[in-house]
């Protein structure tokens, strides 16, 4: 794992006290405080389960897995370089804007002036194909 991927979890003091020596050889100091990096990281249970990178006694590279308590996380912080969040293009372009079609029975979308409209009330208004 490098430093543009993976996952630094923050815990808070009280549970730095409670884990004492057992959570220390997984600890590191950064400026943000001591965390956990960890590859992957799964919070959908009561136990927030952290995948790391570990090396065994003869130096070969080894996947364990450390779980703990939900509510002794404090914070975790994405270090991923990856790309673009949630919904919408990847490349950075903005998006046109979605075309807009008529109403069945309704006036052209060129031609709607809604400028000035009053309220409706609600249950008021007539949608295409209401009885007249």
């Amino acid at each position: 794992m490098d430093a543009t991927h993976g996952y630094a979890v923050f815990f808070f003091d009280q549970a730095l006290e409670v884990l004492g020596e057992a959570i220390k050889p997984f600890l590191i100091e950064g400026p943000a405080g001591l965390h956990v990096l960890c590859a992957e990281i799964d919070t959908g249970g009561a136990l927030v389960e952290m995948t790391l990178a570990g090396h065994t006694v003869g130096g070969q590279l080894v996947e364990m897995e450390l779980m703990v308590p939900s509510n002794m996380v404090r914070m975790v912080v994405s270090a991923r370089s990856d790309g673009a969040f949630g919904f919408g293009r990847r490349d950075g372009k903005a998006m046109a804007a979605p075309p807009i079609f008529p109403m069945p029975g309704g006036p052209s979308p060129t031609t709607v002036d809604t400028a000035g409209a009053a309220p409706v009330a609600a249950g008021t208004a007539k949608m295409p194909g209401d009885a007249k």
